[in-house]
């Protein structure tokens, strides 16, 4: 085709059909094309672009294919932050969230109360802005209040439109005609499970919503395309008539060609939600997506502001979550897998069970003490369950169904990696092998922990590939990373020359990790993030720290005499003065560099301890943000501790302190601190 006009009113026709089926597929579920007749159609608006690149526009379906390479994702402020809600597993809360509304809407006059009840995607949340009804930028969530700008990821998403249609767009506010759609990005089922078995087996995720999280920060958007994604929208913002309900604005969503889940509904009375709640608990395994939950927001969206919110969650929505499922299968046999430190963890092999939408097959049983409590017999009948819908464990036997062939779980006398005799230290649950030096098991563990994210972050070396480098001895120990060359990385298996100069360059930029971070990677025994925090702080080399005295160490706060000694038989070891030669060389950060400027001064004096999962910041930067503002975070609880922040399943660590009197705060009076 060689007519300028042809080709656009060509391309244009392509554009719109290609739309359509778009829409059929990933929003309607009635298909009309196979993906070869889909594809043909694909490529025909390609070649017609291509061929007239003057006609390409951002809203055009060839944007969808990716191609664009993003080498950082610049930070974004939220127009309003996108706050999460409060959780809870309980349906006499819910009926109190309800009744804590109703008295708010009496007191402004308002007799009626609807609630709309959605389901609650497992995904992960973004922010889409269209301005003059094309999309111009997609955000996370981030920390609420900005997230990272991942608007060439977001476009390869076919439930995302590109363009609002020109009919509506009318009813959008000023000049710009701006409006904010909020979402979850998910995975499908089937979606995750052919991206699973493309993937060799060590390198597979663990769920969809891992997937689709680490899927959404690819540098290649091209990749991104190629893992099929959805988006369900469930908040529109920007409209001329700031009054109309909540569930009016979903149905406006629709129309504009967003996937809105299949399943919301408006419910006039609390009986209404139970009802919806109740009915999908065992309904939502038969859906095509993960859900682990329902979402309660009032649907008069006027009072909203009014009702206001916490320091991270509204007051006018609430989510339930479905309590942990649990099911019933046999313990076949348990294998010993051997740590980093040597540590022998017991891991139950499970007769295949489905639970909570996935097969379960192993579940660790943590230790020897554990297996003690438990009572656990090979053979054994027992009831299994996901914490938080991820992680299996063995919660309890069932005594009266031991079968007359069950037997003890005996420790084993020897590492099941390199044969050395096992030990017991005494006083503790775990056994160890003692072969710290040549167990390929331990240096493997060391050399994952050495790159692993909190550490040296080195993204491309992964468990499979490890294995591979332990094996051909090409590394003995994380140093040997740093001298390795490309013909070497290329004959492993399942590496060409692009994956080995990808793993060259991520071995380089880990020379820019800080101080913290190495003595962290390094792995000494009881040395964890914020031992590794204060050890930087107090010796500010590796130098002066391998030449600190035990007593001079024991007086570092949040470190006492059990991980001072420590410190001191791990650079007592003899490969030390070798790993230490090979980290100087390759130019590792050996020490700190200049103190960050202090915010102001609101945790002077103050140690701080986290404990359990909090929702609006990950551990690291909630611990940036107390150091920031003059503080110190510890790793265990003391008389000393100042405070105790407990989020999410805060575990012993909580009971401790409320023992011992320390100040306990939430995530929400943490925040107000800051």
């Amino acid at each position: 085709m060689t007519d300028i006009t042809d080709a656009k009113k060509a391309i244009a026709q392509l554009r719109q059909e290609i739309e359509r089926h778009n829409h059929l597929y990933y929003v309607e579920a009635r298909p009309e094309l196979s993906d070869f007749d889909f594809d043909r159609l694909l490529e025909q608006l390609l070649s017609l672009e291509r061929q007239f690149p003057e006609l390409v526009t951002p809203d055009s379906p060839s944007q969808r294919v990716g191609g664009t390479i993003t080498r950082e994702f610049p930070s974004v402020l939220h127009r309003e932050p996108m706050l999460s809600l409060s959780n809870t597993y309980s349906l006499l809360e819910v009926e109190e969230f309800y009744n804590r509304v109703r008295k708010l809407l009496l007191l402004e006059g308002v007799a009626e109360q609807k609630m709309v009840a959605e389901l609650k995607f497992d995904g992960v949340a973004v922010s889409l802005l269209f301005r003059d009804g094309l999309l111009v930028r997609g955000a996370t969530r981030g920390d609420g209040r900005q997230g990272d700008d991942i608007t060439a990821n977001l476009k390869t998403i076919a439930t995302i439109p590109l363009r609002l249609e020109d009919r509506l767009v009318g009813d959008l506010q000023g000049e710009e005609r701006e409006v904010e759609v909020r979402g979850e990005v998910f995975m499908r089922k089937d979606d995750f499970e052919c991206l699973n078995e493309s993937r060799p087996e060590e390198d597979r995720f663990a769920n969809p919503r891992n997937a689709t999280a680490g899927t959404l920060k690819l540098q290649d958007s091209a990749e991104v395309a190629r893992r099929r994604m959805c988006f369900v929208a469930y908040y529109l913002k920007g409209l001329k008539d700031e009054s109309i309900a909540h569930f009016s604005r979903l149905e406006l969503l629709s129309q504009f060609g967003f996937y809105t889940g299949d399943h919301y509904r408006l419910c006039h009375e609390v009986q209404d939600i139970n009802a919806f709640i109740e009915a999908w608990a065992a309904k939502r395994w038969q859906l095509p997506y993960e859900t682990d939950g329902v979402v309660l927001k009032l649907n008069d969206v006027r009072f909203w502001e009014k009702l206001g919110a916490t320091a991270k969650s509204p007051r006018w929505a609430i989510a339930y979550k479905y309590p942990a499922q649990q099911a019933r299968t046999v313990l076949n046999n348990v294998l010993f897998q051997v740590g980093r430190l040597g540590t022998i963890t017991p891991v139950a092999e499970l007769e295949p069970v489905l639970l909570a939408g996935s097969t379960v097959s192993r579940s660790t049983l943590h230790n020897f003490d554990e297996i003690e409590r438990l009572g656990v017999m090979i053979h054994d009948r027992v009831i299994i369950e996901k914490s938080g819908e991820v992680i299996p464990k063995v919660v309890r036997i069932i005594p009266e169904e031991r079968p007359a062939d069950a037997k003890p779980v005996l420790p084993p006398m020897h590492c099941p990696s390199c044969q050395s005799l096992l030990v017991r230290p005494e006083n503790e649950v775990s056994y160890y092998c003692p072969n710290e030096e040549e167990c390929p098991a331990q240096i493997k563990g060391r050399v994952l922990h050495f790159a692993s994210r909190n550490a040296m972050d080195i993204q491309t070396l992964g468990d499979a590939l490890v294995e591979q480098l332990v094996a051909r001895k090409l590394v003995k120990d994380p140093g040997d990373l740093y001298f390795l060359k490309e013909p070497q990385l290329e004959k492993l298996e399942r590496m060409g020359q692009k994956s080995a100069l990808n793993i060259l360059r991520a071995l380089a930029n880990s020379r820019e990790k800080s101080y913290e971070q190495l003595l962290y990677a390094l792995g000494i025994r009881h040395v964890g993030r914020a031992t590794a925090r204060e050890l930087s702080q107090a010796c500010p080399s590796i130098d002066v720290l391998q030449q600190a005295s035990e007593e001079q160490l024991a007086t570092v706060p949040d470190i006492g005499p059990v991980v001072a000694r420590s410190i001191i038989d791990y650079f007592a070891k003899p490969s030390w003065p070798q790993l230490l030669e090979k980290l100087r060389t390759a130019g590792l950060p050996l020490c700190a560099s200049e103190p960050r400027e202090q915010v102001n001064s609101n945790f002077e004096g103050l140690s701080v301890l986290f404990t359990g999962g909090l929702d609006r910041y990950d551990r690291q930067r909630a611990s940036e943000l107390v150091l920031e503002r003059g503080g110190r975070v510890v790793g265990s609880v003391s008389k000393k501790t100042g405070m105790v922040v407990a989020g999410l399943d805060p575990g012993s660590k909580l009971q401790k302190a409320l023992k011992l009197g320390v100040r306990v705060v939430s995530e929400d009076e943490f925040e107000a601190m800051l």
